[in-house]
């Protein structure tokens, strides 16, 4: 049998992992992104402004970390969306559809009872690394 792939990924662009958890982690051609909150990468902090901006910098960092693998927003095809508030849900859906366009990955969403350092998202993703081709759904 032979042996499976197993790649960390890492950036500087993205908040730092406390060293219990990658960024994210490749086995043969599929990618596991870790829950990203909207922490800026400079300071360690929540960008300040609520659940959009939070939104904005979670999958800001998230793209980071696809570039880093050799791949964007595209790649994706699952994500599952951590809430503080799912009173939230409709302003994270607006941010969200910006950077997922077309072609929209598989995804879950859920209230949680706490997000780590108080934030009011967190977004974790799967994406498969190399080209894409889109076939139709239609039966």
């Amino acid at each position: 049998m032979s042996a499976v792939l197993r790649r960390i990924i890492y950036t500087p662009r993205a908040p730092e992992r406390r060293n219990v958890y990658s960024q994210a982690v490749v086995v043969d051609k599929t990618m596991y992104v870790s829950g990203q909150l909207g922490m800026d990468p400079a300071n360690g902090q929540l960008v300040p402004g609520g659940v959009k901006n939070e939104t904005k910098q979670a999958l800001v960092n998230m793209g980071e970390i696809l570039k880093t693998a050799g791949c964007d927003y595209s790649n994706v095809v699952k994500t599952t969306v951590l809430l503080a508030d799912i009173n939230d849900f409709n302003d994270v859906n607006d941010i969200y559809k910006q950077f997922f366009q077309c072609n929209h990955p598989a995804r879950a969403a859920y209230q949680v009872a706490a997000l780590p350092r108080g934030g009011r998202v967190e977004i974790e993703a799967v994406a498969v690394l190399g080209p894409i081709t889109e076939v139709s759904s239609a039966l």
